[in-house]
């Protein structure tokens, strides 16, 4: 099959998730700085899961910019990844319940949505790779090797590491979390490599 239907579903699905966090954060109850200020924690944690959803459909848009079609193994591996994906509103906003101070057990479900998020992703690339010519295709041969998996490594080790210190320290949880963000800023690179050469 095509991968329009699925591009333009999974475009619709992170465009409400975005909107749904937004829409969670609350207005000052007052027009002065330290009102303002006051929400500082929940508009960071909003910034967080932004940048989290944001890097996801970046990679999302570059996987499936490589693939030529997709079948139902991909179809359903994507609407897992989408699921973990569609709880970030869910963990965000009972993340900003305890605030100013994290709280630990919303630190720990916040860092398994991420764990959640992450590990759903690599079937999905799979998937992905053997519905697009196997190790041999471009999406094999881009994501098939050795390099740039220490990112993916990292990140799952960090995210067990947060949800684990979030019952003794939840802000160097909250560290970790940010931390893997900064590392996936850059988009994979490897896709896009890989299609330059058939250019």
């Amino acid at each position: 099959m095509g991968k329009g239907r699925l591009e333009a579903f999974s475009d619709g699905v992170i465009a409400v998730i975005i909107t749904i966090m937004v829409l969670e954060l609350k207005t000052p109850h007052a027009p002065s700085l330290p009102a303002l200020l006051a929400n500082l924690p929940a508009f960071l944690s909003y910034v967080l899961s932004f940048l989290y959803v944001g890097i996801y459909w970046n990679n999302h848009h570059h996987l499936l910019h490589a693939a030529q079609k997709v079948n139902g193994r991909v179809l359903w591996a994507n609407l897992h990844f989408l699921f973990w994906l569609s709880l970030f509103p869910f963990a965000t906003s009972w993340l900003n319940e305890a605030e100013p101070v994290p709280a630990p057990l919303p630190v720990a479900l916040y860092g398994v949505v991420l764990l959640m998020a992450g590990t759903s992703w690599l079937p999905l690339g799979k998937t992905l790779i053997a519905c697009n010519g196997g190790p041999d295709g471009t999406l094999g041969r881009a994501l098939g090797g050795q390099q740039g998996r220490w990112k993916e490594m990292v990140s799952l080790l960090f995210y067990i590491m947060g949800i684990a210190l979030a019952f003794v320290v939840p802000v160097a949880s909250c560290i970790l979390y940010a931390m893997v963000a900064i590392l996936w800023f850059i988009p994979d690179l490897r896709i896009e490599k890989q299609l330059k050469q058939h250019e």
